[in-house]
């Protein structure tokens, strides 16, 4: 019986075990029988040889000296090196003790061999390897890993999160507590013959925890948890995204049941439709997730997790029902979860008994969970910083600041002149919204800089959360918007660079009256504006025509002007006031409410009409 022959070793195998024993022949073999064994001494074992005669023969450097002996006690010969001390007369000592000496100079490098030996062949050597590589074993699956999902794998132990760490998502948690029964009990599902979302989506603006409730719905599951991101699916080479989806769901359905969140869904799962030229890599890898998705059944137990901030760039065959079919919406907190996520994080601080986080909450409106955190995180930094144990309130509050408008900048150099305008500017801000009945309480009045360009700032807090906003809130904010540019024109005849910011938010939201809101009496019920992407910022689109353009900025105008006039004429029937507040601000620097308030409401005016006190 003949004996079968083995399988013939292909080309690339003896290509590289030779390459291995080439290298293993330079690194062992070569120095073992050419170098000689070295042996570092001091200067003086050096000196004291020489002048005995023991010496053969010296090679000078630079930076040392090595020298041979004449003769050796076990025959092995031994290469000394000692470090050159630069000895002006060491020349004549060796020719003197008749040793045979030189002088090593420095290596002129060849910068193109150089060049040559260090970039040009290992890249031609690697390419062509790869090359090979690929030929050999037929595509990308088997080569060195290529298609291997990079999904992170985490066990119960190893998250750690429940719906206990998230804050402020109830309606989410709710939405999800689905989930987790169904991981639970499948049972009761498939009795009734119900069937379970293959996929949900979970939506929201950054920072508003979508990552961490994915976490925590594994967590409250108690199953494996595959976390992976869209742009690691996105590869140089075509085919490699759809390999690695495919290699994503065979480990998911291996580990079943288990959840499968992917983050930034929007970079693979974005619109084939778009207009903007194809993308061969990630239309392949959205259509292996959509057959991937459909491949599978739900009663498996793979649940499929997405996060993305852009939902209206996604492809509509991947909202479909069957596949992410349901959405979770994860929307910037209100007031009562802005207080229950500070509460959360301060559990990790240490804080004064008489902390007030509903404040903080009320001066935080459009925080997400990652600003409040880091509040409470700088909060903390500024108690270390001043020397305390426990951070107080004024830490939280300057925590507040620091986030929305930077840090102070206290050794800035202003001009007392400066000062003075900044001070009236932010008194304009401060006194316009005290005589106003639609705006809210002023807070605080500053004229310390600030390290994102403000001079200073006036911060009004709410008494409760503003779900809506009338028509006449909207007007008297952009009125109070211009009290800091009323003020200054009003007092010194003249108008600065101060109000550039005030100028552009007053603008941005008179305009929003007229376009999107409805609130003008030219256009009333017509929408005029579209927002791109209602999650990242509040950029839009006009659908109106040239002529429909130009009306609306003369609505905008005319509001803006109205709104000029408004704060004058609030300013010149309390100019006292005016006056009398902006001394005590440039004073102090810094007003609380209760003092601006204060000073406010007294019926004595120290000051009636001009500044000749300053």
């Amino acid at each position: 019986m003949k004996n079968a022959k083995s399988p013939k070793k292909p080309l690339i195998y003896y290509y590289i075990v030779s390459l291995i024993v080439l290298m293993l022949i330079n690194w062992l073999v070569v120095p073992a029988l050419f170098n000689i064994p070295e042996v570092e001494v001091d200067y003086g074992t050096f000196l004291d040889e020489l002048y005995a005669g023991n010496i053969s023969e010296v090679s000078v450097s630079d930076t040392q000296i090595a020298y041979m002996l004449k003769s050796y006690s076990d025959g092995k010969r031994v290469l000394f090196k000692t470090g050159n001390m630069g000895e002006p007369d060491l020349a004549d000592k060796l020719y003197k003790a008749g040793v045979t000496f030189t002088k090593v100079l420095p290596k002129q490098q060849n910068y193109f061999i150089t060049l040559l030996l260090t970039w040009v062949v290992p890249f031609l050597f690697v390419m062509g390897l790869s090359r090979v590589l690929m030929k050999k074993f037929g595509g990308l699956g088997n080569t060195m890993s290529f298609g291997k999902s990079n999904a992170k794998v985490y066990v119960e132990a190893e998250t750690g999160k429940t719906f206990n760490d998230v804050a402020g998502q109830e309606e989410a948690k709710e939405a999800l507590q689905e989930i987790v029964d169904f991981l639970h009990n499948p049972v009761k599902y498939k009795e009734i013959g119900a069937s379970i979302p293959k996929g949900v989506l979970l939506v929201g603006p950054p920072g508003t925890g979508k990552t961490l409730m994915a976490k925590a719905v594994a967590g409250e599951s108690k199953v494996p948890f595959f976390s992976i991101s869209g742009s690691e699916f996105v590869e140089m080479f075509v085919g490699m995204g759809a390999a690695r989806v495919r290699d994503l769901f065979k480990q998911a359905q291996e580990k079943a049941p288990c959840i499968v969140f992917i983050d930034e869904i929007d970079t693979i799962g974005k619109s084939r439709n778009s207009g903007m030229g194809g993308n061969d890599e990630r239309e392949q890898t959205l259509n292996q997730l959509l057959t991937e998705m459909d491949g599978f059944s739900p009663d498996k137990g793979v649940i499929i997790l997405a996060a993305t901030n852009r939902p209206e760039t996604l492809d509509k065959a991947l909202l479909r029902p069957g596949r992410f079919d349901r959405r979770v919406p994860m929307e910037l907190p209100d007031l009562q979860g802005r207080e229950a996520i500070l509460k959360l994080h301060a559990k990790k601080v240490k804080l004064d008994n008489d902390i007030d986080l509903n404040l903080i909450a009320r001066a935080t409106s459009g925080a997400s969970g990652a600003d409040l955190a880091n509040i409470i995180n700088e909060a903390a930094l500024r108690a270390v910083r001043m020397g305390r144990k426990v951070a107080n309130q004024s830490d939280l509050e300057e925590s507040v600041e620091t986030v929305i408008a930077g840090y102070q900048r206290k050794n800035a150099v202003v001009s007392q002149k400066d000062k003075l305008i900044i001070a009236y500017h932010e008194i304009g801000h401060a006194l316009v919204a005290a005589t106003q009945s639609h705006s809210a309480p002023v807070h605080k009045i500053t004229i310390v800089p600030r390290t994102s360009g403000a001079l200073g700032y006036t911060m009004q807090v709410d008494e409760a959360e503003q779900i809506l906003l009338s028509k006449e809130q909207a007007l008297d904010r952009i009125t109070t918007y211009m009290g800091g540019r009323a003020a200054e024109e009003f007092v010194f005849n003249s108008i600065t660079t101060g109000a550039s910011n005030d100028i552009s938010q007053a603008t941005k939201l008179a305009r929003a009256m007229v376009t999107r809101y409805g609130m003008s009496e030219e256009f009333g019920m017509m929408a005029l504006e579209t927002v791109n992407n209602p999650y990242l910022g509040d950029e839009s689109s006009l659908l109106v025509s040239s002529e429909t353009s130009s009306k609306i900025d003369e609505v905008v105008l005319r509001i803006l002007k109205d709104a000029y006039k408004k704060a004058k004429d609030l300013l010149k029937q309390n100019s006292g006031k005016l006056h009398e507040l902006s001394k005590e601000l440039l004073e102090k620097e810094t007003m609380t409410g209760e003092e601006f308030m204060k000073i406010f409401n007294d019926p004595d005016n120290k000051l009636l009409d001009n500044t000749a006190a300053f």
